[in-house]
């Protein structure tokens, strides 16, 4: 699951409007084998704990990704980059490795805009909250339950110039109680179990739940955009770019992944993913009624879904379920109809 930075070569410059990724994380002791293959050194600085070196080089490689991603991004375009801190002991040693800092110190470095980012409470049911010598003061460490959700902008906003493009983005539209849920800098949201058939795959695979590319992908791009996701793993992003009606590509360097992903896209059963926005709509409907009892009637309404809206704009905002997922030699198409 690690994307080198050559296998972004055939992307065209300027021609990904959304990149949403989860990289492999520096320091967790999963990764170690994938980044020293990338870097020999790597694996050098771990047998000689000398841990500050290992995390900076894996960090370097990247880097390199990164750079790659900021040629790709269109002006205005989004990169969104799940990521975990870690904590490790090396040579007796325990601390933390802020990878979500190192990250920002590179995107900003690369003149990207550093957005508010969102962080991630992945719920627990783990009995203790720290690490160390329990109910003692002064030996005990915190429990990492939280990931973040880095938000970076190429440049100013987006400029959406022809009226061909100023229909596209109000039929892209998500309705206003989504934004008030969406738009928080605080995402309670459960992890994902890896249904994947192989050990192999479970043990490299870091899949984050179709909810959070679900959400980022009606944030941050338009119906047709493509969204690129240079860390692929199990497919998770191309999955909700399907979902969503978006075009989409993903990179992946480990081909043992290739079956997964394939099989985690087109064996998807389509009443379940049609289920997200049907129940998109059915929510909606559920927010007017409560809302009209108690604020009295809304003053919009969407001729496309049938439904009472907010604002004005939502008015020509559309919902599409999927007919058909079919696969051809490079590419994965789907068919749609409006909802």
């Amino acid at each position: 699951m690690f994307c080198n930075a050559n296998a972004l070569d055939a992307i065209a410059d300027e021609s990904i409007a959304l990149v949403v990724t989860s990289p492999p994380y520096p320091m967790i002791a999963m990764w170690d084998d994938i980044f020293g293959l990338q870097n020999p050194e790597i694996s050098k600085s771990f047998a000689e704990n000398r841990a500050e070196q290992a995390y900076e080089l894996m960090h370097v490689e990247l880097d390199k990704v990164w750079k790659e991603l900021y040629r790709v991004m269109i002006p205005g375009g989004f990169v969104c980059i799940n990521i975990g801190d870690a904590t490790r002991t090396i040579n007796k040693k325990f601390q933390l490795y802020p990878n979500h800092s190192r990250i920002i110190q590179s995107f900003l470095a690369l003149g990207m805009v550093n957005l508010p980012n969102i962080i991630w409470r992945k719920q627990t049911n783990a009995p203790n909250k720290f690490m160390g010598s329990g109910m003692l003061p002064s030996g005990a460490y915190v429990t990492l339950e939280h990931e973040w959700i880095l938000v970076f902008r190429k440049g100013n906003k987006r400029i959406f110039k022809s009226e061909e493009e100023k229909q596209k983005r109000r039929k892209s539209a998500f309705f206003w109680a989504e934004r008030n849920r969406w738009f928080s800098d605080l995402w309670d949201l459960k992890g994902t179990g890896q249904k994947l058939k192989s050990q192999a795959g479970r043990e490299r695979s870091a899949a984050y739940p179709l909810e959070v590319p679900h959400r980022l992908i009606n944030m941050y791009s338009l119906h047709g955009d493509t969204v690129l996701d240079p860390f692929l793993g199990t497919g998770t992003t191309t999955l909700a770019s399907i979902v969503n009606g978006r075009n989409s590509i993903g990179v992946e360097i480990d081909r043992s992944f290739e079956p997964i992903i394939r099989q985690s896209v087109l064996d998807v059963d389509l009443d379940d993913i049609n289920a997200i926005n049907t129940r998109r709509l059915a929510e909606q409907k559920e927010f007017v009624l409560n809302r009209e009892q108690s604020k009295g009637p809304l003053k919009y309404q969407n001729q496309n879904l049938g439904v009472k809206v907010m604002t004005s704009q939502e008015k020509e905002m559309m919902l599409y379920h999927i007919d058909k997922i079919d696969s051809e030699p490079e590419a994965i198409v789907a068919s749609y109809r409006t909802i």
